[in-house]
């Protein structure tokens, strides 16, 4: 017999519903924070999301448009790993580089021809470079507007360039509203930034600074920089994280589909070793035994689920899984023990099975940090896939990791070869992220105000939820209409 035989079924995040508390004046929507933690540093710190969302590292959700975007918004997505390891890099690199504060600028020296700046900026795209001495100080900057190619070619750069006595340079300034302050004042495009010996350190653009406040929300950097999140998996990282390092990525994680296992610990304590300060998430686990397995080779956070995303076909196959409710509640108990024991709060993500905002909110209230969705975001103008059209709806091609698609790339992930996971299909097309993003948020922050919750740590510790029944469940939705509008006209449990 087995060694145990739990009679108690799991349960899903759509077999609970919340019970509303008092709404007061400081827990009205206006005043809820969704900011939420992450990851844990190595060294104690904590970096934390504006919204607990994140998009999975999968082949048709998280590129580096969907990288970019979702973190100017607040929230992370994962570059898959299920590609060549130069590949993920340069997505990591690309969006690293997407300005939104503090740029690191390639620069020229004096006495380079405007042919070879010319060829520089045709290579990157950069139209702007500051011109310095051997030593790094600043002489002057030159622009695309500054020199015609086709006249100036063997023209050296500090014959066009403007130089430093008429630039207005920020001195030491490391916060953007100064640099604002200045770019305005002086009706400047661009300022370089100069320590006090005057040696060159950034440039700051009046454009991104613009993109920085009309974006309060979004996630960076100590430089302003967008943050980069990325997937490793427990075959390739020797080679996969150095190149992921240099790329600038600020969080590994582990893409598994069951991480409680000798070697996601190896890859953690490799990591550990080589990259000592760069956060690590790690999982798919589904039990109190492999959070605690995890947390103690060095994970940071932990991913909870098995088998319940819209394309995974893992219990099917193996019968291996868990309700993700069930998941979730097992792993954060573990997590609240951890930090009972230690005062360290390793945050938990829930991840697969996740539809729509009311199992966001499910999530959360049942202890999650974050949330990781796949069909969610796959079916956003952001992400990586082409629209299709199917009759007459607009589709966007959705996979599984596990599915033969993505094992074309990624044969290692899955070891075994005779069967997938995952399968294909397609999802109906939402449009831009940041048009649909908003709503999923306001759903959200709307519920926490009704159980009187103002931050997600407050909800964790006084939500009070329910076990409904299939039949209450029923009468949550519209039913006995003839529900008019949407898509068609419908007809909801038409009864006589």
């Amino acid at each position: 017999m087995a060694r145990r035989v739990r009679m108690e079924p799991s349960r899903t995040l759509t077999e609970f519903r919340l019970l509303p508390g008092l709404t007061a004046r400081e827990t009205s929507i206006d005043q809820i924070s969704l900011e939420s933690a992450l990851v844990m540093r190595p060294d104690g710190g904590v970096i934390a999301l504006k919204m607990p969302l994140l998009a999975a590292a999968m082949q048709s959700v998280s590129g580096p448009r969907m990288g970019i975007e979702l973190a100017r918004l607040g929230g992370a997505a994962i570059i898959y790993c299920s590609q060549s390891i130069a590949d993920e890099a340069a997505m990591v690199a690309k969006i690293k580089a997407h300005k939104a504060g503090f740029v690191e600028p390639r620069t020229v020296g004096p006495d380079v021809r405007l042919r070879e700046v010319e060829a520089l900026r045709r290579q990157y795209g950069f139209s702007t470079f500051p011109v310095v001495s051997q030593d790094g100080r600043l002489l002057g900057l030159i622009t695309r507007r500054d020199y015609d190619a086709r006249i100036h070619a063997d023209v050296p750069a500090k014959e066009r360039m403007v130089p430093r006595a008429q630039l207005d340079v920020g001195v030491g300034i490391t916060d953007l509203e100064a640099a604002n302050a200045l770019l305005i004042e002086g009706h400047r495009a661009v300022l370089p930034i100069v320590d006090r010996d005057d040696r060159l350190l950034s440039l700051v653009f009046r454009k991104d600074i613009e993109d920085h406040l009309d974006n309060p929300d979004q996630v960076v950097d100590e430089r302003k920089r967008l943050l980069a999140f990325a997937a490793v998996n427990t075959h390739d990282y020797e080679t996969r994280v150095p190149a992921l390092v240099e790329a600038g990525v600020d969080v590994l994680v582990i893409d598994s589909s069951d991480g409680h296992t000798t070697f996601q610990r190896d890859t953690l304590q490799w990591i550990r070793r080589r990259a000592p300060n760069l956060p690590v998430i790690g999982g798919n686990v589904i039990t109190g035994e492999g959070f605690d397995y995890l947390v103690a080779a060095g994970a940071g956070a932990v991913k909870v689920g098995m088998g319940g995303g819209s394309m995974c076909i893992t219990q099917e196959q193996k019968g291996t899984g868990r309700g993700l409710a069930t998941a979730v509640m097992e792993v954060v108990a573990a997590r609240d023990r951890h930090e009972a024991k230690t005062g360290v709060h390793v945050p938990v993500i829930a991840d697969g099975g996740v539809v729509n905002s009311k199992d966001v909110i499910i999530g959360l209230a049942l202890g999650a940090d974050a949330i990781m969705m796949g069909r969610f975001f796959a079916r956003m103008e952001e992400s990586p896939t082409e629209t299709v059209r199917i009759s007459d709806r607009v589709m966007k091609p959705y996979w599984g990791e596990g599915s033969a698609r993505a094992r074309e790339w990624s044969p290692a992930r899955y070891r075994q070869a005779a069967f997938v996971e995952g399968v294909e299909g397609f999802v109906e097309y939402a449009g831009k992220l940041r048009d649909n993003l908003p709503l999923m948020v306001s759903k959200v922050k709307s519920a926490m105000s009704s159980c009187g919750c103002r931050t997600i740590a407050e909800l964790h510790a006084n939500a009070e939820l329910e076990l409904v029944s299939a039949l209450a469940i029923r009468e949550g939705k519209v039913h006995d209409i003839l529900q008019l509008g949407g898509e068609a006209d419908s007809l909801s449990s038409w009864s006589t």
